[in-house]
């Protein structure tokens, strides 16, 4: 026998901390000031390239977004520093991603109506882990007193979807009947606020979803119809340190690839039409038109992006509210940007309603998930 998997709760986590455009170009045009000064005999032999400096018209036009929430500005916004000043935890104490998965997932399973005792799945679906071991998921899993089995998935910006159709397939299958998909994503953390082709790009949240069979829910839910994911090899979107910045024992600064690197141009023309492409596959395998679609629920990474990505599927100039962005308040947050999108935009829905949730980034990675509203 099979079931149908739901969406029946949703949670977000947001931090306290905000940085605008306007302060963190006045942080990183101090920086390169204080760079090019240091450097100055090198850049006037021209060993060395000056340090140019950002805007605020520069960061909207590239991007759309305005600001970002954080988990720690102060460390950001230092030009001698420039990355979060975040405390390292006993081994006692709750992780950061514990920490930000716990609020999201109450939220969660408040609004599925649940306790958490009934969860007998836990995935922590995000682009960076905190640790390697052991799995921040399992950490979660008992920090909320969840049941059951827990794990760590990262399929970096596609996090979030792929969580979604790994605990779907197994509510489909019967191996668990209510599960929980948390996305804590503290992106700060491993970009390079040094650099001004990125430095506005990421902002820091968490987000958390209640699976359930469709049979058990209490309220309103989205049943999922369908789910599909692909990948495809791409060097062109890395982070080939990890989580946090290190800095090597004599003080060198660490190489550029340890931290967020894309190929911006190369994605766009890449990771565009795979996606668009992806999307249309996926809901003609299931018989729905574009024009049957009322919202699609896309990663916020880039507003041109989503802007093009919504004309290829939709075959026209989106209307307002068919493809909402969030770019604007919280930046790019990886795989938690469409579940946010979706969680402040899907109380709208009506009895039997169609929307398509999708991520995509680094690896290539896109993930979809076809969902229809019931009351």
């Amino acid at each position: 026998m099979t079931y149908t998997p739901a969406i029946t709760g949703t949670g977000v986590f947001t931090p306290e901390q905000v940085i605008t455009n306007a302060e963190l170009v006045e942080s990183f045009n101090a920086y390169a000031d204080l760079y090019n000064a240091e450097h100055a005999a090198e850049i006037e032999a021209g060993e060395v390239e000056a340090k140019a400096h950002s805007s605020e018209e520069f960061i909207v036009k590239a991007s759309g977004i305005e600001q970002r929430f954080v988990m720690d500005k102060t460390g950001v916004l230092d030009p001698a520093r420039m990355y979060p000043a975040l405390r390292q935890r006993a081994d006692d104490e709750p992780s950061i991603m514990t920490e930000m998965a716990m609020d999201a997932a109450k939220k969660a399973i408040a609004e599925a109506g649940i306790d958490a005792s009934e969860i007998e799945l836990v995935i922590c679906a995000a682009s960076n882990m905190e640790r390697a071991y052991p799995a921040v998921a399992v950490e979660i899993q008992q920090a909320i007193g969840a049941g059951g089995f827990a794990f760590d998935m990262n399929v970096a910006c596609s996090s979030a979807t792929f969580g979604l159709q790994a605990a779907a397939d197994m509510i489909r299958a019967g191996s668990v009947k209510k599960a929980l998909v948390v996305d804590p994503e503290i992106c700060s953390g491993h970009l390079e606020w040094r650099d001004r082709d990125c430095h506005f790009i990421f902002g820091d949240v968490c987000t958390a979803m209640v699976l359930e069979r469709a049979e058990d829910a209490k309220g309103a839910r989205f049943d999922i119809i369908s789910t599909r994911c692909a990948t495809q090899f791409s060097n062109n979107i890395r982070n080939n340190n990890g989580f946090l910045r290190r800095s090597r024992p004599d003080g060198v600064a660490d190489r550029r690839d340890m931290q967020f690197m894309q190929n911006g141009r190369k994605v766009f023309k890449e990771v565009v039409p795979m996606v668009s492409e992806h999307i249309l596959d996926h809901i003609a395998a299931d018989g729905v038109g574009p024009d049957q679609l009322k919202r699609l629920w896309l990663h916020q990474a880039n507003k041109s992006m989503n802007d093009f990505i919504g004309r290829k599927v939709l075959g026209r100039e989106p209307e307002p509210g068919e493809q909402p962005n969030i770019l604007q308040d919280y930046a790019n947050t990886s795989s938690a940007g469409s579940i946010i999108a979706f969680s402040k935009y899907s109380d709208d829905f009506a009895e039997g309603d169609l929307g398509l949730i999708c991520s995509f980034g680094a690896g290539y990675s896109v993930g979809s998930v076809l969902l229809r509203r019931h009351d």
